[in-house]
């Protein structure tokens, strides 16, 4: 089977499918480069769900390995979910320029960025805020358990995330018995906008990048860096730059012309990077976050 300008070869097996000679995809990349809470290395691959499909990814010389896929089910989800249809030979070369970039992006060869569910991503990312991710990973599947569907694969229980109407209806106590805290409100409200309408994610998705970028600031418990995420992780928006303390030291210490406010370093990296600024800014995090020891 041919799988668009790459010519990808996609091989049905007993147990899933299996992608030949990928280029750009290495799992471990994608998946702890801190842009998706719900995949969990079992010692073979990283195990996850999105929606209520549960599978392990796993990366052998090239091939990738999609187990408890069909081709149906890559052609109808996963394709784009893994962002495969975008040439990222083409994103290196035009980041290539820049040197720092250049190391980065050897070291994090395999980075893709996901297109994620955006309501799913919404609420991930409200918990997000000044969190950690063993906590997110931890709240986000207590409220899966709680409040979202279960499914099955080979003998163990996974639950889908819970739907807007599941959170809406949920008592703040209830979702502080998961672990929300003061998030806990900013979840519940939020969902009742996304219910009523207030909110329509699906049009947001398809508003220029201001513009989407301001809807998705009146949700409460979205500030500027949680409304970044998720236009980045998705809702396509690749020229967004996700800034929280972190990445504004890595900036500050690798570029130190940017500015000293979260603005001015979205602003200097708009400039220095254009429309490719949110594939930069995974770069550049997972080669920071791995091998730079940065001052405090």
């Amino acid at each position: 089977m041919v799988e668009g300008d790459c010519a990808l070869e996609i091989i049905q097996t007993s147990y899933g499918i299996v992608l030949k000679d990928v280029n750009d995809f290495s799992p471990v990349h994608i998946f702890e480069c801190g842009q998706a809470f719900r995949w969990n290395w079992d010692g073979t691959g990283y195990v996850g769900i999105a929606g209520d499909r549960v599978i392990r990814v796993s990366y052998d010389r090239g091939d990738v390995l999609l187990e408890n896929v069909s081709i149906e089910d890559y052609s109808s989800f996963w394709k784009r979910y893994f962002d495969m249809d975008r040439d990222y030979g083409q994103v290196k070369a035009a980041l290539a320029r820049d040197s720092l970039l250049e190391r980065a992006m050897e070291y994090g060869w395999g980075i893709r960025i996901l297109n994620q569910e955006p309501w799913e991503a919404l609420i991930s990312f409200i918990i997000s805020a000044n969190n950690n991710i063993p906590r997110i990973k931890k709240i986000i599947e207590n409220l899966a358990f709680k409040f979202g569907k279960r499914a099955e694969w080979r003998g163990k229980d996974f639950y889908a995330f819970p739907r807007p109407a599941d959170l809406a209806s949920a008592s703040v106590e209830q979702l502080l018995a998961c672990g929300c805290g003061y998030r806990a409100a900013y979840i519940k409200r939020t969902a009742e906008m996304v219910c009523s309408g207030e909110i329509q994610l699906d049009q947001v998705a398809n508003l220029p990048y201001h513009e989407a970028y301001k809807a998705l600031m009146a949700c409460p418990g979205v500030g500027p860096k949680v409304a970044d995420c998720v236009l980045l992780f998705s809702m396509g928006k690749t020229e967004a730059f996700p800034v929280d303390v972190w990445i504004k030291k890595v900036m500050q210490h690798f570029y130190p012309e940017s500015a000293g406010t979260n603005r001015g370093v979205k602003e200097f990296a708009w400039q220095r990077f254009g429309h490719l600024a949110g594939f930069a800014q995974q770069y550049l995090f997972y080669y920071a976050r791995e091998r730079m020891e940065l001052p405090g």
